[in-house]
């Protein structure tokens, strides 16, 4: 119920701040413009607050949040006096109609280059993409990509992180092969492509690169400790750094992973380790310590096994200084444009299924996870479906701002304005898709969250 809340409120932040600047984007070209504005909402249906500002225009805040609008003054629908005409949206120019309906979607790619540029400067905690393990026979065995190597880029896609992985291969679904440029353990630079012709994806269940066979690097840890702490049932017990743990009460052990199992389920109990020391094989009672955790009380010992290496800066701080981080912001926000273009192309050509459209439950649960994770995971996620925003709105569906704007197009070149008739069955047609797909995204959502 909690996470419920805080998924809700998550998403009602998010959207406001996507939707007011969407709509400050048409509001403040439309006065540059000359154009009267009588209403700028955020949200729709009923006001819960409101306020008249000194020029007229009416600022409210609407019941459901799901959307806004900027209402200007119009005499296909307003009753407009002579005196009124020339501040009347339909009266401008269609170059200034195109910039005013151009200005949401731009807002959007603004808001997402600001906010990067934000989250640059704070500076984002992240790891290297260096390949673990590799499945067998998967495609990225088939391409005979290494342990230990780090991705450098996926196609075009720099891939200074595992979401930038996640991205390069995202745009790559539906392609026959990828291009990915690697360094090597030995320090070369290589470049593999991989066969994509068999790749099956579902997103539901795994990542990109965890479907293709690729593993994130994890330090394999051994069996021989590094450490033994001052005063713990392991000094107690006289196990040492050094010595290597062969088996316990008879149980020949080859991972960390199984003698912390055996650790934790032992709490208080005496048990015989099999350790080599200096060569030479010698057994140690070992009295198993108790601790409390969140699960109860599970047996301690107190060693630290040896750890293979890091590769060398593999956790770093991503961030730049103020220009620095305003370019990487532009450009990132350009890697997503693309992304997102590339996206919605495939799922018009069936390369991507139309299940993973998301619709506002996803977009919630998003909201709330990034949020969860921390300041600068949240400008990420925001970044991110205001660049979607933009992209949306820019298709050409006349009930979006596309669509406006292929009408603005066609009457640039025809000198005159599409009949209304025309455009009122498009906007009939456009508005049957627009509700087709939120009908569409709303059940992928309710399938995902109720199985």
């Amino acid at each position: 119920m909690i996470d419920a809340i805080w998924y809700f409120f998550s998403f009602v932040v998010t959207l406001g701040i996507l939707v007011a600047f969407h709509e400050f984007g048409h509001f403040w070209v439309a006065r540059r413009c000359g154009v009267k504005v009588i209403t700028f909402s955020v949200g729709f249906g009923r006001a819960i607050w409101k306020r008249t500002g000194k020029d007229g225009t009416v600022y409210q805040l609407g019941v459901i949040p799901l959307g806004g609008y900027v209402r200007m003054l119009d005499e296909r629908i307003d009753d407009v006096t002579e005196e009124e005409r020339d501040v009347s949206f339909n009266a401008q120019s269609v170059y200034k109609r195109f910039a005013i309906v151009a200005a949401g979607p731009v807002a959007n790619f603004v808001l997402a280059v600001a906010v990067l540029w934000l989250m640059f400067g704070i500076g984002v905690p992240t790891v290297k993409p260096v390949i673990g393990d590799i499945k067998e026979n998967s495609i990225a065995a088939k391409a005979d990509l290494e342990r230990g190597s780090e991705i450098l880029s996926v196609d075009d896609v720099e891939a200074y992180d595992w979401q930038q992985v996640q991205l390069g291969l995202m745009s790559a679904i539906g392609d026959d092969e990828t291009i990915i440029t690697l360094r090597t353990p030995a320090g070369s630079e290589v470049q593999r492509t991989l066969d994509l012709t068999g790749w099956r994806f579902d997103p539901e269940t795994e990542s990109t690169f965890g479907s293709l066979g690729i593993e994130v690097y994890q330090p394999e840890v051994y069996t021989e400790l590094s450490q033994v702490e001052a005063d713990s049932p392991a000094d107690a017990s006289g196990l040492k750094a050094g010595d290597t743990i062969i088996s316990i009460d008879g149980e020949q052990v080859d991972s960390w992973e199984r003698i912390r199992e055996i650790i934790a389920q032992s709490a208080g109990q005496s048990l015989l380790f099999t350790v080599e020391r200096n060569s030479v094989e010698q057994e140690v009672s070992v009295q198993i310590g108790e601790r409390e955790s969140q699960n109860g009380v599970i047996g301690y010992l107190g060693v630290v096994p040896v750890t293979e290496p890091l590769p060398d800066n593999y956790v770093f701080n991503h961030q730049y200084g103020f220009f620095g981080g305003l370019a990487k912001g532009a450009e990132k926000t350009w890697e997503l444009m693309v992304v997102s273009v590339k996206m919605i192309g495939k799922l018009l050509t069936g390369d991507v299924s139309v299940k993973n459209l998301a619709g506002p439950l996803s977009i919630a649960e998003g909201a709330g996870v990034s949020a969860s994770n921390g300041f600068v995971y949240f400008l990420s996620f925001l970044a991110l479906l205001s660049v979607n925003l933009g992209i949306i709105n820019l298709l050409p569906l006349p009930v979006l701002d596309g669509g406006h704007l292929v009408f603005y197009s066609i009457e640039w070149v025809r000198g005159k304005p599409v009949s209304e008739r025309v455009q009122d069955v498009c906007y009939r047609i456009g508005g049957v898709l627009v509700f087709a797909l939120m009908a569409l995204a709303i059940s992928n959502d309710i399938a995902r969250f109720a199985f």
